[in-house]
């Protein structure tokens, strides 16, 4: 061990209190509760909360197994932890005319010949048409797309590119490769692309290329598109295209509500639930729990049917002819 991490690591040894200290009560409700504040005094976001406390919990429980405690010290504590918001905004959700000037805007966005804006068409429109997350649409390679002239397309997903910086990565690079969220390795998920989407993707590639690796999308250098490329052009082409009275509001303002729109609009096109969480790669509990407030356009086509069977009795019936 390097001396300066054995200085530091003696330094906690000494400032830090025992473990057996958590079995007082006050001190141990003091601890959960000091999760609730950031450093700077403010309220702490839930999920913060939630995953301070997670570490906590686990760090005791191995504490047990090393017999350095002899029972959990949080385990007569009520101290409950606020659920984060589980359901999608519908504010955020794009509607299909609002995803088509969005992703027109994004072609205007920097100089034709750096093609900033237009390198991340396809990009976007993955998102929207197809429903993938950002860590997937980067991953998106040509061998694994059937891109037919006309028809349906075909995407078979197996490997993510999420960004977590070269101190976090297994390779030293700022993206790691990853297989599908929540799916053992090797699980593979297969998403049909739209015709439209198809017709983008193939002048993508007619007019870039790919990548070494074969990535359809990529930086003028050939590199991992990063976070914070694709969320600066996004947020340039909304102000491009929505109009004044919206771009203040939660429409569309992370790159990720396009999923969300995906989903949503899926869903209001009347797609069976089990196959849209299929090609989003969720349950179909989670999609129904995180989605059910974005389907107000299946709330109207409802109201048109009810109102429409109320109509009809407006007037009353007419008597029986014997």
């Amino acid at each position: 061990m390097p001396a300066q991490d054995r200085l530091v690591l003696q330094w906690v040894a000494k400032a830090s209190r025992p473990l057996v200290d958590l079995h007082d009560p006050v001190l141990a409700r003091d601890v959960l509760e000091s999760f609730r504040r950031r450093i700077d005094g403010g309220e702490a976001a839930v999920g913060t909360m939630r995953r301070k406390r997670k570490v906590l919990v686990h760090a005791l429980r191995y504490a047990v197994e090393r017999r350095e405690l002899g029972s959990h010290p949080l385990a007569k504590i009520s101290c409950g932890v606020p659920k984060p918001a589980i359901a999608v905004d519908p504010r955020v959700v794009a509607n299909p005319y609002q995803a088509r000037e969005l992703l027109s805007a994004v072609s205007y966005v920097g100089g034709y010949r750096r093609a900033r804006g237009r390198r991340l068409v396809g990009f976007f429109a993955g998102m929207y048409y197809a429903g993938l997350r950002p860590e997937e649409a980067v991953a998106v390679a040509l061998p694994d797309c059937r891109l037919p002239r006309t028809g349906w397309g075909r995407l078979i997903l197996h490997t993510t590119r999420p960004q977590a910086g070269k101190r976090w990565t297994d390779t030293g690079e700022f993206h790691d490769e990853r297989g599908l969220k929540n799916r053992p390795p090797g699980d593979t998920r297969v998403v049909p692309l739209p015709p439209y989407l198809v017709a983008m993707w193939r002048e993508h590639v007619a007019t870039f290329g790919t990548a070494d690796d074969g990535r359809l999308f990529f930086t003028e250098q050939g590199r991992v598109i990063s976070y914070t490329t694709y969320h600066r052009v996004w947020h340039e082409a909304r102000d491009l295209a929505l109009q004044p009275a919206l771009t203040n509001t939660p429409l569309a303002k992370r790159p990720y509500d396009l999923r969300h729109s995906a989903l949503s609009t899926w869903l209001c096109a009347g797609a069976d639930p089990a196959e849209v969480a299929q090609r989003a790669g969720n349950s179909v509990e989670v999609l129904l729990s995180r989605y059910a407030k974005c389907l107000y356009d299946r709330q109207s086509i409802n109201n048109q049917r009810i109102e429409g069977l109320l109509s009809a009795y407006d007037q009353p019936p007419e008597p029986d002819v014997a």
